[in-house]
């Protein structure tokens, strides 16, 4: 069975995903732990094993304690998402998300001024 190409995480798998992202590799013990969630152990390595099968993550074997890693970087996955969502909620229109987002979310001095920057780089690409 071929694994699809780019495959979305659940939301359980984002979680372990954050983890591994943020510690750039992880046993099922450390991940575990770093979820803090009433989620047992044995459920996180089924869940790390399914992962695995679904081409998210990497496995090390070499050690006893086996080391998983994230497959695809934090933004790539992050982008995969985004453009699944504007997709299916939007029809394809990034405006619109992006007017919804700013409405229920209003956004930081900081972030306004990053996505100013953002649209001035994307008009000057388009010229």
């Amino acid at each position: 069975m071929a694994l699809p190409r780019n495959p979305r995480p659940t939301e359980s798998e984002l979680g372990i995903l954050r983890v591994l992202w943020a510690q750039d590799g992880a046993t099922v013990r450390e991940v575990h732990a770093a979820l803090g969630t009433s989620t047992g152990y044995t459920t996180v390595l089924k869940l790390m094993q399914i992962m695995a099968e679904k081409g998210l993550v990497t496995r090390d074997e070499q050690q006893r304690a086996h080391i998983y890693r994230a497959r695809s970087e934090q933004g790539e996955t992050e982008r995969l998402l985004v453009g699944d969502l504007v997709t299916r909620a939007f029809g394809g229109s990034a405006a619109r998300m992006m007017m919804h987002l700013l409405d229920s979310q209003p956004p930081s001095p900081e972030e306004l001024a990053a996505l100013r920057k953002l649209l001035d780089d994307q008009e000057a690409a388009q010229r």
